[in-house]
């Protein structure tokens, strides 16, 4: 790749970054039941509902995951997949494409929700605002991943419940995701 097809394919990443985040935190958010009247879901809702309205209504909700946001984030991820092989030269396959586009879509849950816990357990250590909205979301987002081990992970008065949280959450990119990628770049480019 010459320096114009990095700086094209840092582009688009960026692009697809923002994008896909916002289809995250808005799914992340429903799933936890996050507070609606906090201004950052309320700005997520607003959004993502014009392109999530049609689409909820042939893809309803299985239990508390909104599948059209999901649905978007893996199509996003497969066209961003697609637009770097075009980018880069390559003529790609469509089963590559869907395996990349997956392990990336998995990748990017794993990194936003090690964020949240990293972002948590800081905000937890600092004085802050516990009714700020950033703290809010934070809080509703993080909370569920780390729950089942707090108070049983206590040395001497620390809690070490996100720092399992966050080794487990690492642990599944390397196990499961880069795996799960390798074989969709070796699909994607034909090898």
């Amino acid at each position: 790749m010459n320096y114009l097809t990095n700086a094209g394919a840092l582009i688009l990443q960026f692009a697809f970054g923002a994008i896909v985040t916002l289809f995250v935190l808005r799914l992340l958010a429903e799933a936890c039941r996050a507070d609606f009247h906090n201004p950052i879901c309320q700005f997520l809702y607003r959004f993502t509902n014009p392109v999530l309205r049609p689409l909820r209504k042939a893809l309803p909700n299985i239990r508390r995951v909104n599948t059209a946001a999901l649905l978007i984030v893996l199509a996003l991820e497969c066209l961003k997949m697609l637009l770097l092989a075009a980018l880069a030269g390559v003529a790609p396959s469509p089963l590559g494409i869907l395996v990349a586009g997956i392990a990336e879509t998995l990748d990017f849950f794993l990194l936003t929700w090690i964020v949240l816990v990293f972002v948590w357990s800081l905000m937890s250590m600092l004085s802050t605002d516990r009714y700020h909205p950033v703290a809010r979301l934070v809080s509703s987002l993080a909370e569920p991943l780390v729950r089942p081990l707090r108070g049983r992970l206590t040395i001497g008065g620390l809690d070490f419940s996100p720092t399992a949280v966050l080794l487990g959450l690492f642990l599944a990119r390397i196990l499961i995701v880069q795996p799960l990628s390798d074989w969709g770049m070796r699909l994607l480019l034909g090898a």
